[in-house]
């Protein structure tokens, strides 16, 4: 009798709502091509999870997609939209490239490192805000600008900031 224990496959670790989200995303592409749906499936996977990915989960999605774990890995550490370690409940990502660096994107920063008291890649002790740099949003006409979940805030100054903020719980 063999005491090597089985390693856990998709269908322990994944809930069902998880499960139903990816097979929505693979019926975007052919059969044969499951791979495709890996970001998509890294989504729902992560916001099941509270905003972020362990390699547990991405093993998970591995499995349900039939592809190699590194695969999965390698569009998890790419795409800054993925979370490796837990984050606030609310994360502010923040463009830092050329277009919102021009328009003010370091008084910005400044601004919220002093309001939250936290720096890039940081979470407030409440864990309500994580303060994270993203390279660019593809909003170059609305700089200096900033995502929160799937909206979008342009032309910020630091009053605009202050009731974005006070706006979220």
């Amino acid at each position: 009798m063999s005491t090597r224990m089985s390693k856990p496959n998709a269908s322990t670790i994944l809930s069902e709502e998880s499960c139903t989200g990816i097979d929505h995303w693979l019926t975007k592409y052919p059969s044969n091509q499951k791979q495709s749906a890996v970001m998509g499936a890294l989504m729902v996977v992560q916001e099941a999870n509270g905003g972020w990915l362990t390699t547990e989960l991405m093993d998970a999605v591995a499995d349900y997609l039939e592809m190699p774990p590194i695969a999965v890995y390698e569009v998890a550490t790419f795409y800054s939209m993925y979370e490796l370690k837990p984050v606030g409940k609310h994360k502010l990502c923040v463009c830092t490239n050329v277009s919102c660096m021009l328009r003010g994107s370091e008084d910005i920063v400044a601004h919220l490192e002093k309001e939250l008291g936290i720096k890039f890649g940081e979470t407030t002790s409440d864990k309500k805000f994580t303060l994270k740099e993203v390279e660019c949003l593809g909003a170059c006409g609305g700089a200096p600008m900033m995502q929160i979940g799937r909206e979008y805030h342009e032309n910020l100054t630091p009053e605009k900031m202050d009731e974005i903020l006070a706006k979220l719980d």
